[in-house]
C-alpha cells in the first residue's frame, strides 16, 4: 500500500530533490505540490494525505497556524515532517506533534531511518477487497476487482460490472468513496471509477474511458486535480509515444 503526501514548499529545488529522494522507495505517491499556508490547507482538506511535508524556511509561522487550523477541520491530523536549513523551528515543531524534522542538504541515510521509523508507527491497513451491499436480509458480496465503475442515481448507487450486470445500493455515492481501495478515484459528482480499466482521458473532451465500457464517462472541472493525478500515476507505467 502506498503513502500519499503533499508537500508545502515555494522552493520549486527543494520540493524536487525531495520528491527524488521519496521516488526510489516507491511506496510513497505526491498528489500536490503547494506554495504557501492557505493552498497547503486547502490540499490537505480536500485529498487527505498520509503526510505532508512542511519546508520551515520561509514565513514558519503562518505554516505552525496553518497546523493548529487543521485540529479545528480533521479528526485526524496527518503525519507531519518539518524541513529547514536550520535548527531554529526545531522546538516549535516538536510543540506542533511533528513526526519528524528534516534538515537540508537532505542526508539519504537520515531519511532512510526515518521513513522507516515511520512505517512501523504508522503502517498502511490494506483495503478490504470484497464489498458487501446489504438490503434487508440479503447480503450481496461483490470483488472490487470486478468493478468498473460506479454511477449515482440520487441517493441510490449503481455498481457497474466486469460480466456486463449492473447493482444497486440503497446508499449514496458519497458513501462509498472512503470505503474502496486506493485504485478508485471519483472524477465526477456522479462517478466513481476502477483505475485498473481507464484507458484513456482526454482533457480537451473532458472524458475519461474505461475497458469493457463503450461509453466514455464525463469528469468535472471540480475534480480536475483527481484527473491530473491519475495521468501522473499511469504514465509512472506505460511508455510514452507523442504522435
Amino acid at each position: 500500500m502506498e503513502y500519499s503526501y503533499t508537500i508545502i514548499d515555494a522552493d520549486a529545488v527543494s520540493n524536487l530533490q525531495l520528491r527524488t529522494f521519496l521516488e526510489e522507495y516507491g511506496e510513497f505517491n505526491c498528489i500536490d505540490i503547494s506554495k504557501n499556508a492557505s493552498d497547503g490547507l486547502n490540499t490537505v482538506l480536500k485529498f487527505s494525505p498520509d503526510i505532508v511535508f512542511i519546508n520551515l524556511n520561509e514565513k514558519a509561522l503562518s505554516l505552525f497556524q496553518m497546523v493548529v487550523e487543521m485540529h479545528q477541520y480533521l479528526p485526524k491530523i496527518p503525519i507531519l515532517i518539518g524541513i529547514s536549513k536550520t535548527k531554529k523551528h526545531a522546538y516549535e515543531a516538536i510543540k506542533n506533534n511533528f513526526f519528524d524534522y528534516w534538515l537540508q542538504p537532505f542526508n539519504e541515510f537520515d531519511i532512510r531511518k526515518s521513513l522507516l521509523k515511520l512505517k512501523l508507527r504508522a503502517p498502511k491497513i490494506d483495503v478490504p477487497q470484497t464489498i458487501c451491499l446489504k438490503s434487508y436480509k440479503d447480503f450481496h458480496y461483490i470483488n472490487t476487482k470486478d468493478i468498473l465503475y460506479l454511477q449515482a442515481d440520487n441517493n441510490t448507487t449503481e455498481f457497474y460490472l466486469k460480466d456486463g450486470s449492473v447493482t444497486n445500493a440503497y446508499k449514496t455515492l458519497k458513501t462509498f468513496e472512503n470505503q474502496l481501495p486506493e485504485n478508485f478515484v471519483r472524477i465526477h459528482q456522479s462517478y466513481i471509477v476502477n483505475t485498473d480499466y481507464v484507458s484513456r482521458i482526454n482533457f480537451g473532451k473532458s472524458i475519461c474511458a474505461l475497458k469493457e465500457v463503450k461509453k466514455p464517462l464525463p469528469f468535472s472541472k471540480s475534480y480536475r486535480d483527481n484527473m491530473d493525478n491519475l495521468k501522473k500515476v499511469l504514465s509512472k507505467t506505460s511508455v510514452s509515444a507523442t504522435n
